[in-house]
């Protein structure tokens, strides 16, 4: 089966074998119930969305996560989730509820419900019972098309996770839920392991090029520095290529800031970087790059610079980019 970009993006699909098997974190999967923040001074909160300024004047009991992407961020910052939307099974990235396998455990252990899968249902997210929903701006996972009803259900908060990191996602929601410890606790245990990884590793040649690469071998979407991996790869010391502007494609996929599509002839041209590092995939899909005719002549693939970060990175969370990090570890510690 030949899967579009397009395909890609809206299903989550990743189509490799095995999910990577590196050390996870193992102090958000406790099943313990989120701690609540007490109700003092500091509410009501307010901070800015993609619809405005947002309200909460007291703190949330019951959130419901209509975007499978930040859920995993909600569940790393120890927030009250009670339900979330899924994508479609699929051993590769998602557990047979649709719940992406990084962070699926820890969904298990705290009880939370799945909402439906794909396709966004108000009449799911109100039988919830919220007292806050989150909505992804953009992307696969967005309900957005559901806003009017689902904001005369419960207040609800729409962020865009495409142009920030994970981290700057955590902040965001920890400040309007009263999480703002865990959200620092997890960011300060991943800066510390991306310290460590950024001291083990010896870089491969630079400028690095991040993709997704399409089954057809014919498109390609790039991730570009603001992106949450491209920012995790600058953080590790990588440089990003900047792929030239006669090579970007349209933006079908939404309006987005962390990607640059790429297809047809335009696409060996935008594979500009030294090396390529392949996100939602694994060893397999490196071996199609590296035997793509049309891909032959480029300098990473001559040099065979190419390099797959495992299945789960398409979306990255707390979960998913501390697994990338693992991986990252493994393809270019020091000897």
């Amino acid at each position: 089966m030949t899967l579009s970009l397009r395909q890609l993006f809206i299903a989550f699909i990743a189509t490799s074998s095995l999910l990577l098997s590196g050390c996870g974190p193992d102090d958000q999967s406790d099943g313990q119930k989120p701690s609540a923040p007490a109700a003092d001074s500091s509410w009501p909160r307010t901070i800015d969305s993609v619809k405005g300024k947002f309200t909460l004047e007291k703190p949330p009991q019951r959130i419901v996560s209509t975007s499978v992407t930040i859920t995993g961020t909600l569940l790393a910052i120890d927030a009250p989730v009670v339900a979330s939307a899924a994508t479609s099974p699929n051993p590769l990235v998602a557990d047979k509820q649709g719940f992406f396998t990084q962070w699926s455990e820890v969904a298990k252990q705290r009880h939370v419900e799945r909402l439906y899968q794909v396709e966004p249902n108000a009449e799911a997210v109100a039988a919830a019972a919220p007292d806050l929903i989150v909505v992804a701006a953009t992307g696969g996972d967005s309900a957005l098309k559901l806003y009017d009803q689902l904001s005369a259900i419960a207040p609800t908060l729409v962020l865009d996770y495409g142009d920030k990191s994970w981290q700057q996602l955590a902040s965001e929601l920890g400040e309007i839920t009263g999480h703002e410890a865990g959200a620092k606790q997890a960011e300060d245990r991943f800066e510390q392991r991306v310290e460590q990884v950024k001291q083990a590793i010896a870089l491969p040649p630079q400028p690095t090029t991040p993709l997704v690469y399409a089954d057809n071998g014919r498109e390609a979407m790039l991730w570009t520095p603001g992106s949450a991996q491209g920012k995790l790869l600058t953080q590790l010391g990588f440089q990003l290529a900047t792929p030239p502007e006669s090579a970007k494609g349209n933006t079908s996929m939404g309006k987005r800031h962390d990607i640059i599509q790429i297809s047809g002839e335009k696409m060996a041209e935008g594979l500009n970087g030294k090396t390529l590092i392949l996100c939602a995939t694994n060893e397999r899909k490196v071996q199609e790059v590296l035997s793509n005719p049309f891909l032959k002549h480029l300098e990473p693939v001559e040099q065979r610079h190419v390099y797959a970060v495992g299945n789960d990175t398409f979306r990255l969370d707390y979960y998913s980019a501390t697994n990338m990090l693992n991986q990252i570890e493994r393809l270019f510690k020091k000897p």
